[in-house]
């Protein structure tokens, strides 16, 4: 009987907690709630508690996933316990990881937007302002650009944590901590092989960077996923982030990093948006060095890249992401643009 009234509690705490989910899903200002009120401390927590340890506890704990789902099955039926019961426990468990998911971090998925935060509507397309910001992001790109870029862990930690301190509460992130720190994947090979460069981990609260980095691609990337851990979600919005903390920074070569780190996007942009012609004549006026380490960069992560296993993690991906009220999938990392013309100055 006991036995009985603690699975109904369990049960009816995993259903609660499920309808809440869903609620947040379909009514922004909840998952605003969460992301403003409940996920600030909660995060605190968990990233304290991840702190003590110098790997990612995400990657423990996916893995302790996997092999629980596999093993227990089969040591339950050599006990003689029914498919049944072995089964619903399996759900129960799943259940549990899905809601660890949401509650820990993903509900961030459901906040309202920045545009909406800021009650700033997006500018539509005109050619001329988006070709006026070309011209002045070309210029800051050209002549920012630093043969060596080596930044020192600690100086980039203070750099990133003081720009994030000073933001105003407006932007709804939170505030970062001391003991927050980005940690390296374990199976580092794995994530350069599907073109993962970092990822948040929702589930400890910790933030994760790729090994393999290049130093001109690591300032850009530490602060996109530090902006994760405060509750940014839009993948646009990180970049959006990573940019403004690297080139409103005063180190000219963490300046550099952003400008080169928002490049692949401009450049997608700028190939979509502008003619043949326009567009040839824009790359011309880009300085040859950049040029050049833009294409190292490439080369580098082609040789470590895995068409196969990169073309399944990409397709999963964009479906998780178009799941999580992100319609533009994987696509949206590029979105930044807009960002960066519709955003007045004094906001940004």
């Amino acid at each position: 009987m006991r036995i009985q009234k603690t699975s109904l509690i369990r049960w009816t705490l995993l259903l609660t907690s499920i309808v809440f989910i869903f609620l947040c899903q379909y009514m922004p200002s909840m998952a605003e709630w969460y992301a403003q009120t409940v996920y600030p401390p909660l995060s605190y927590g968990l990233s304290v508690f991840s702190s003590l340890f110098p790997f990612p506890l995400e990657e423990i704990l996916v893995i302790g996933l996997v092999l629980w789902l596999i093993l227990y099955p089969i040591w339950k039926r050599s006990k003689g316990i029914h498919w049944k019961k072995i089964l619903l426990r399996e759900a129960e468990m799943l259940a549990g990881i899905y809601i660890w998911f949401y509650l820990g971090w993903g509900l961030n998925y459901f906040r309202f937007n920045i545009y909406t935060r800021l009650q700033t509507p997006p500018v539509a397309y005109e050619e001329q302002h988006f070709k006026d910001f070309l011209k002045d992001y070309t210029e800051h790109l050209n002549e920012s650009y630093q043969p060596q870029t080596k930044i020192e862990k600690n100086v980039l930690r203070e750099q990133i944590i003081t720009f994030y301190t000073h933001l105003p509460s407006v932007y709804g992130l939170t505030q970062p901590q001391s003991w927050q720190e980005p940690k390296a994947f374990i199976f580092t090979s794995l994530y350069s092989k599907v073109g993962v460069l970092g990822s948040m981990g929702p589930f400890f609260a910790e933030a994760q960077l790729n090994a393999d980095l290049p130093e001109v691609q690591y300032p850009f990337t530490y602060a996109h996923e530090f902006s994760h851990l405060l509750g940014v979600s839009n993948e646009a919005e990180a970049n959006y982030w990573a940019y403004r903390a690297c080139t409103e920074s005063d180190l000219p070569t963490l300046q550099y990093c952003g400008y080169f780190g928002l490049f692949p996007y401009v450049l997608s942009n700028a190939s979509y948006l502008l003619s043949k012609e326009d567009f040839q004549a824009w790359i011309e006026t880009i300085r040859p060095e950049v040029k050049e380490q833009y294409n190292q960069k490439n080369a580098y992560w082609r040789e470590k890249y895995s068409p196969l296993i990169g073309s399944i993690q990409d397709f999963t991906y964009n479906l998780f992401l178009k799941g999580n009220q992100i319609p533009s999938g994987k696509k949206n990392y590029a979105e930044v643009i807009g960002l960066l013309l519709s955003l007045p100055i004094n906001k940004r």
